[in-house]
């Protein structure tokens, strides 16, 4: 594949990302806002880019930032992507966005002649710098063609969800939705079994192998009991954003999400107790200390 790609936002996961491109033999192209981030991946060959313009210029960027505002801001004025990128080139978003963002910047890339491609991922940093990621992506056919090869090296999973540019962002916020419902499920549980002096970590193993036997309740699950929550693989103040972004997607589509109201409150709860940098499985610490029991409790 010939052409640089550009990377945009560097953190855990725009890191792994670009680290997987440079090992797959990929010409990387990065920029950060944060240009110290940028200095490991430029010792591995990656071209610094003095903007997020300058990041497209190659024809394909990805961009794995943090929320609305913060692509909002790459993507905006001279320096952005949208400017920075040549007719016929694909934006791959990466991240979770809203649904809303996600259909204005479609628009936008195509009143310009380029093309948006949302590619949201399951997964962690470690995954992105192991090329397994799980990818769901939408946007228009010949894009999708183009950046195939890109989401090859970093996924062991493709799915596509068709044309839609919303698509795969509602499918990405549902997805989250799910898995902070099963964090806050299995907090719950562990304070039950421990308050009634159950094994909660024979019970996680029998359960995790057997009728739920799947990474989130395995790992998660594994997080919860461990306390390992530092350094964070995903950050709970994320995490709190995306149950707001499924709350805001089903108000427009007019769907009750009730669960994801429950979740919100843990979210908010535990940012104020000063957990919105660890990483978001600790909000089953809350079912613990609800149930009168320390919040070091296994």
């Amino acid at each position: 594949m010939s052409g640089t790609i550009g990377v945009i936002g560097l953190g855990g996961m725009g890191g792994g990302i670009a680290g997987r491109l440079l090992e797959t033999g990929h010409d990387v192209s990065v920029f950060n806002r944060t240009a110290s981030a940028a200095a490991p991946f430029v010792a591995k060959r990656a071209t610094l880019a003095a903007t997020p313009g300058a990041a497209a210029a190659g024809g394909i960027v990805i961009t794995m930032v943090a929320n609305d505002a913060a692509l909002e801001q790459m993507a905006s004025g001279e320096g952005g992507f949208l400017a920075g990128l040549p007719q016929g080139g694909v934006h791959m978003s990466m991240s979770t966005i809203s649904v809303a963002l996600a259909k204005s910047l479609a628009e936008r890339h195509a009143a310009r002649g380029s093309h948006f491609v949302a590619a949201p991922v399951f997964g962690r940093p470690e995954a992105a710098g192991s090329g397994k990621l799980w990818i769901m992506v939408s946007g228009a056919a010949e894009a999708k063609a183009r950046v195939r090869p890109v989401l090859e090296a970093l996924s062991q999973g493709i799915e596509d969800l068709g044309e839609s540019p919303e698509a795969a962002p509602t499918g990405k916020i549902a997805g989250n939705f799910m898995i902070a419902a099963a964090t806050e499920a299995m907090g719950e549980a562990f304070a039950l079994l421990a308050k009634s002096g159950v094994d909660t970590r024979a019970w996680h193993a029998m359960l995790s192998r057997s009728i739920f036997a799947c990474p989130i309740y395995a790992n998660y699950g594994r997080f919860i009991l461990d306390r390992a929550f530092s350094p964070p693989g995903f950050k709970l103040s994320l995490g709190a954003k995306d149950i707001g972004l499924a709350l805001a997607a089903g108000q427009e589509k007019q769907v009750p999400m009730p669960f994801a109201s429950v979740l919100r409150d843990r979210f908010t709860a535990s940012m104020a107790q000063g957990r919105a940098d660890l990483d978001w499985t600790s909000i089953a610490v809350n079912a613990l200390a609800d149930a009168g029991l320390a919040e070091t409790h296994g």
